[in-house]
């Protein structure tokens, strides 16, 4: 693996948040579902912002003036989840081509790291850039890259009321007992405000989110 220099990382300030631990919440109690939050936030990249493609020049767009394609992958997390503190570290594989091959080269590229939270509300955003070097006669490079995320326990914190409606006991025969309590407004917007995700991704232009929008 060719890597100079290796991204480096980053540290995301820390929320004013927090998670729960594995099993907090168990909605098997006589209806045959369970569902289990993690305490760690799930990780992966946003559509549209996996690859970056690099033109030559930068103004074409035509397929003859592509200089280098790269794309992120392998995207894997570490969670201790032990303290007050959800430390989460996201590492990641960037892989790239370039049509060119005769000079030795190097590339940097922007990442992001973002912590989302409830599907939608992005709560915090760092840039980040991560370096690749071709040899002479290389086409390809690869690298990898490290991200960080800190949220505190209490944004992903369930409210107590929430936490007894999701594990109340339901016996079969009673009204509610086939209804899943999700479906309730209130206590699926606290699950969701409960819940986050670590995003990385390529930090595109406007015309970079364009092209890879419309290939």
């Amino acid at each position: 693996m060719n890597v100079r220099p290796a991204a480096a990382p980053i540290a995301l300030l820390a929320l004013l948040g927090g998670c729960v631990k594995a099993g907090d919440i168990d909605l098997s109690s006589g209806v045959g579902i369970t569902a289990v939050r993690s305490a760690c936030p799930s990780v992966g990249v946003p559509a549209g912002t996996g690859d970056i493609t690099l033109f030559d020049p930068a103004t074409s767009r035509d397929s003859s003036a592509i200089d280098v394609v790269a794309n992120i992958s392998n995207v894997r997390s570490t969670c201790d989840d032990s303290g007050a503190d959800v430390l989460t570290t996201v590492t990641f594989d960037v892989r790239a081509r370039r049509t060119r091959a005769q000079d030795a080269r190097d590339v940097t590229l922007p990442y992001f790291i973002t912590v989302v939270r409830g599907g939608n509300a992005v709560t915090a955003k760092r840039i980040g850039r991560v370096g690749l070097h071709f040899d002479a006669g290389q086409t390809l490079a690869t690298t990898s890259g490290q991200a960080s995320t800190t949220i505190t326990r209490a944004a992903a914190t369930l409210p107590d009321e929430v936490r007894a409606k999701l594990n109340r006991k339901r016996k079969a025969g009673q009204d509610d007992a086939a209804v899943d309590p999700l479906s309730a407004p209130d206590v699926r917007q606290a699950v969701l405000s409960a819940s986050f995700e670590a995003l990385v991704g390529f930090q595109l232009t406007e015309d970079q989110l364009k092209y890879n929008a419309q290939r």
